[in-house]
C-alpha cells in the first residue's frame, strides 16, 4: 500500500525514515517472485517500486488476520475499500493505477491515445528511456487490449514512438510474452517516447 501512495521507485532508507518500514531481503525477494515489487541495488541500498500485479493486487481485499495486527489491518482495510469504493469512483480515474500515478492519465472521451503517452512518462525515468509493454498494460485494464495495440501501432506508423523488440530474449517473462505487441512481422515489448 505504500508503494502505490508513493507511485514511484523509492529507496528502502526512504522508507524507512519515513514510514518506519524496513523491507529486508527475504520479504523483497518473496515480493519479486509473485511479481508485486521489483528492486534493484542503489548505492549501498535498495530501491523498490510496485510492479505489474501489484498494481492488479491493489484492486483486490485485503485479510489482516495477522496476530498483533488487528487494529492497524482494520484500519488499512477501511481505507484501502474507501479508495477504490469511494474515491476512485468520485475521481473519475479508471482504477487505482491511474489515481496514484504522478502524471495525468485519464483519456479525453474515447481518446486514448494521450493516456498511453501519459502513461509512459509515469513508468519512464526519463523521456525516450525504454519502458516494458509488461509494464505498461496494467494501467489499461479497463481498455480492450485491441484497442491499446492499435493506438501503439498509431504512434508508431507516426513515428511519435519506439516499440522493438527486447534483444536479449532470455530474459523475457512469461508476461513480458503475454504483453507483447505484434508489429512488423515480430513480438515487441519496449517502447520509448520522446526520442
Amino acid at each position: 500500500m505504500v508503494l502505490m501512495v508513493e507511485a514511484r521507485e523509492v529507496l528502502n532508507t526512504e522508507l524507512k525514515a519515513k514510514y518506519g518500514l524496513d523491507v529486508r531481503k527475504e520479504q523483497r525477494d518473496k515480493l519479486a517472485r509473485l511479481h508485486y515489487v521489483s528492486s534493484r541495488r542503489s548505492g549501498r541500498t535498495v530501491a523498490i517500486q510496485l510492479d505489474d500485479k501489484g498494481w492488479v493486487r491493489m484492486q483486490s481485499d485485503f485479510d489482516f488476520k495477522a496476530r498483533g495486527a488487528a487494529a492497524v489491518g482494520a484500519a488499512l482495510t477501511a481505507l484501502h475499500a474507501h479508495l477504490r469504493d469511494r474515491v476512485l469512483q468520485r475521481s473519475g480515474a479508471a482504477n487505482l493505477t491511474e489515481l496514484f500515478a504522478r502524471t495525468e492519465m485519464r483519456a479525453v472521451a474515447g481518446d486514448i491515445g494521450p493516456r498511453v503517452v501519459s502513461a509512459y512518462h509515469a513508468l519512464a525515468n526519463e523521456p525516450g528511456a525504454w519502458v516494458s509493454l509488461r509494464r505498461l498494460r496494467p494501467f489499461f485494464a479497463d481498455v480492450p487490449r485491441d484497442r491499446v495495440d492499435e493506438v501503439l501501432r498509431e504512434l508508431s506508423d507516426r513515428g511519435e514512438a519506439n516499440i522493438v523488440p527486447e534483444s536479449n530474449q532470455k530474459t523475457l517473462t512469461a508476461a513480458d510474452h503475454e504483453a507483447a505487441l505484434r508489429l512488423g512481422g515480430q513480438q515487441n515489448h519496449l517502447l520509448a517516447i520522446g526520442v
